[in-house]
């Protein structure tokens, strides 16, 4: 009989696999690969060709496993320090027993042209070590492995200046790794570490550069012990596919931060730096944006000193959290600022805002609320465009969600808005905010005004009936509500304390523009600062309501009003019917007037003029206290 030849190749490989499916899988990155050791040839087993072709087999595998392990740990990182440490975990001590990590400084960004001179920074450095080393690795007594990031496996210095033409920059040029021992290396890796210093001796290295998309971005440097196994060929493939993957990993980082950077600069500039102080009122506000990584939205607030001591408060929000829904909310909010500088009613400043949202884009769409508060008459005027009432906490603890006409979004066109009058109560709080505070995919817009209702009255029952809570506190309280999941919109939150200006502390008068109201317009003055004991004030006062009525009369045709507030300063406010606005100019030796404004600028605290559509009015403060 014929003996069938058998083919050991073909059938070998498969009965390995049992053994292979046995050992555990490489998932983890940071598990040491088994590296095995020289076959030993079996009594009546394979031949030897046979077991190193499957120990062979058995390694190459565990090199692909830690390659997938490795490059997963990488991927999972977002911002640059992430993506290093990746890096380093995942090859210490798996792939080597220590790693150095060199990037550009500073790392370009996308196109830019690279800052000249190119220079390396150390950026993270991991070692493996053994809980017994003293000095070297030669000296430990049953070596116990501790990755300690502060054992200084090899000293490097933290900058490389690489020089054009030299080692390094043809080894970073050529892309590809290199082991430490080869000529180019050899030559590169002292410039790259830094003067008299090299790889210590008996340990293996191997230098990949980092490349980007479009260029060199650092370099690499994995360390080995002379107990482990020498790095094999195969093994730069290694450090070609792991050196790949962290280079565009640090590529999109870098441009994920610049991106980032924009976005916070972009919302920071549309939203107010700080908030007003007008008198009789107090001001808090917050921003959330929907998630850290979208930092970008179309909420928006303000606060807008008018004339008459008043204060406009906006809150708005454009559809959308893009670019594109901020550049159209600052837009919107530059808009509403000028609407405000001429004292239109909120109706008006809607229907304008609405005409200029139209302007903008047909699908540009956005709710607003616009409320105008008198801190001398105790109301409050409120216009709004689709937005969600606002809510009222009154001093003994009453919140109370005031019925606002609900009117349509800014956008759509053709639309009326109406305007309410309400009372403003002394110590009673205003809170204006964004849907996002009230709704998300957990409750309904309804449901969610009747919670923040119910917190508002229940923080304001700890303080008492006599006491509004801090404004502060009652914002962060306000957020506090918010539960995991309610986050799906940005948040804006504005929260007026309407103090007012009680009628004791305001005097007012109507003068007939004629050549006698300066003078009556001075002993006016004088009688009220005498009747609130500020005597002291009277000559500045009397020179300076002199100066800007003389003004008003010279171009009014209906009667001026004189309007005197004491509150922390003292200020005076002059209107009439003529919408020229006064403008400060050095007056000629030989001019009789226009030293006016001159005296009012030396003089007062502060001054200005606003321009409405009645005509307009100048004011100006004095301290009341030196």
């Amino acid at each position: 009989m014929t003996e069938q030849p058998t083919s050991h190749e073909g059938r070998q490989p498969l009965a390995a696999r049992p053994q292979e499916r046995a050992r555990p899988r490489a998932e983890s990155a940071g598990a040491t690969a088994a590296v095995p050791g020289p076959a030993v040839p079996t009594p009546g087993g394979p031949p030897q060709d046979l077991q190193d072709l499957a120990v062979t087999a058995r390694r190459e595998g565990d090199r692909l496993r830690f390659v997938g392990a490795a490059t997963r740990r990488i991927a999972r990182g977002i911002d640059l320090d992430e993506i290093v440490l990746g890096l380093c975990r995942a090859t210490v001590p798996t792939f080597s027993d220590a790693i150095l990590v060199y990037l550009r400084d500073p790392l370009p960004v996308g196109d830019e042209r690279p800052v000249a001179p190119f220079v390396l920074r150390l950026r993270r450095t991991d070692r493996l070590r053994l809980a017994e080393d003293v000095v070297d690795f030669g000296t430990a007594v049953s070596p116990v492995p501790v990755i300690d990031p502060h054992y200084d496996l090899t000293p490097a210095s933290d900058l490389c200046e690489v020089r054009s033409g030299g080692a390094l920059s043809e080894v970073l040029r050529g892309v590809r790794p290199v082991f430490g021992d080869s000529a180019a290396a050899r030559a590169a890796l002292p410039e790259l570490l830094g003067a008299d210093r090299s790889v210590p001796a008996g340990h293996r290295a191997i230098l990949a550069p980092l490349r980007g998309r479009r260029r060199v971005i650092g370099a690499a440097v994995f360390l080995r012990r002379p107990d482990r196994p020498a790095f094999e060929p195969n093994d730069l493939l290694v450090a070609a596919q792991l050196a790949t993957h962290t280079a565009l990993g640090i590529d999109k980082a870098v441009l994920y931060g610049r991106e980032a950077y924009i976005a916070d600069e972009l919302q920071r500039t549309m939203l107010p730096d700080s908030l007003p102080q007008p008198t009789g009122v107090r001001l808090a506000s917050r921003y959330l944006p929907a998630a850290e990584t979208a930092r970008v939205g179309g909420d928006w607030y303000d606060a807008i000193p008018l004339p008459g001591s008043r204060v406009a408060l906006v809150v708005g929000d454009v559809m959308g959290h893009s670019m594109t829904s901020a550049a159209i909310m600052g837009q919107l909010r530059t808009t509403a600022q000028t609407l405000a500088g001429l004292d239109l009613p909120p109706q008006e400043v809607l229907h304008h805002l609405d005409e200029q949202a139209q302007r903008l884009g047909t699908d540009r769409m956005a709710t607003c609320m616009y409320a105008v508060y008198d801190p001398v008459s105790h109301r409050i005027t409120i216009a709004n465009a689709g937005h969600p009432p606002p809510v009222l906490l009154h001093l003994g603890g009453r919140a109370e969600v005031l019925r606002v006409p609900p009117g349509a979004p800014i956008g759509v066109g053709g639309v009326d808005f109406e305007a309410v009058e309400l009372d403003a109560p002394a110590g009673a709080t205003l809170l204006l905010y964004t849907d996002g505070l009230v709704e998300s995919r957990l409750r309904d817009v309804w449901t969610g005004i009747e919670q923040l209702r119910e917190r508002l009255a229940a923080t304001a029952q700890l303080t008492g009936p006599d006491h509004s809570p801090p404004l502060e506190a009652l914002c962060d309280d306000v957020l506090d509500m918010l539960g995991p999941g309610d986050r799906d919109d940005d948040i804006a939150l504005l929260a007026a304390r309407f103090d007012g200006i009680a009628p004791s502390d305001v005097a007012y008068w109507f003068l007939e523009p004629e050549d006698a109201a300066p003078g009556r317009a001075r002993r006016l003055a004088r009688r009220a600062l005498q009747r609130w004991g500020l005597e002291d004030l009277s000559d500045a006062v009397e020179l300076l309501v002199s100066e800007v009525v003389t003004n008003a009369v010279r171009y009014a045709e209906r009667p001026v009003m004189l309007r005197l507030l004491r509150t922390d300063v003292l200020r005076c406010e002059v209107g009439d019917d003529s919408p020229q606005l006064p403008r400060q100019r050095k007056a000629r030796e030989t001019d009789e007037g226009g030293r006016g404004l001159f005296l009012v600028n030396r003089l007062a605290r502060r001054w200005g003029a606003t321009r409405l559509s009645s005509g307009k009015v100048v004011w100006f403060e004095l301290p009341t206290r030196p």
